[in-house]
């Protein structure tokens, strides 16, 4: 028997807009905008969901959960981490560690890390030291400095027993 790691990166961006919710990593961060999308448009999550999938190299979100489907109109995207998790880990699969980089001019994001971090440890079933999230900003430089959207990347290292 040997253990497989399996790296997986996920990226989403999302326009801000007024009138909308701002939910970071299942967390609701004030602020006069939110993020626009078919879900809740919480792009840490979804950058981690995809960085899951494609860990497991079984597809991306955009498949999984298609924003075509009404059945995902206003999702809550931590309801859709969960659907992903347990079906990768019944898959076998266990989570070794995630880094996920979230990119905003403001609201500032730092007083929230922790809270964030602590959210998906919470979600996914780990240990709160497996999570670590970061805030950037873009320095001002192009559409995200000009607080016209948010991004987020994430990386995610899982691994699987195999058995020769």
């Amino acid at each position: 028997m040997s253990i497989i790691p399996r790296v997986g990166l996920g990226s989403d961006l999302h326009r801000l807009v007024p009138g909308r919710d701002l939910i970071l990593l299942g967390i609701k961060i004030p602020s006069k905008v939110g993020l626009l999308g078919h879900s809740d448009a919480d792009v840490a999550t979804h950058a981690l969901i995809d960085a899951l999938i494609g860990a497991a190299a079984a597809g991306d979100i955009g498949e999984w959960f298609p924003d075509s489907d009404p059945a995902y109109k206003d999702a809550n995207s931590i309801k859709l981490l969960q659907i992903t998790w347990d079906k990768l880990r019944a898959m076998g699969y266990e989570i070794g560690n995630i880094d996920i980089v979230i990119t905003a001019e403001k609201p500032k994001l730092s007083p929230y890390k922790a809270a964030m971090s602590q959210n998906i440890a919470k979600v996914l079933n780990i240990a709160a030291n497996q999570v670590n999230v970061k805030a950037k900003t873009n320095e001002g430089l192009g559409y995200l400095g000009r607080m016209e959207g948010i991004a987020a990347e994430a990386v995610v290292l899982l691994t699987k027993d195999c058995h020769e």
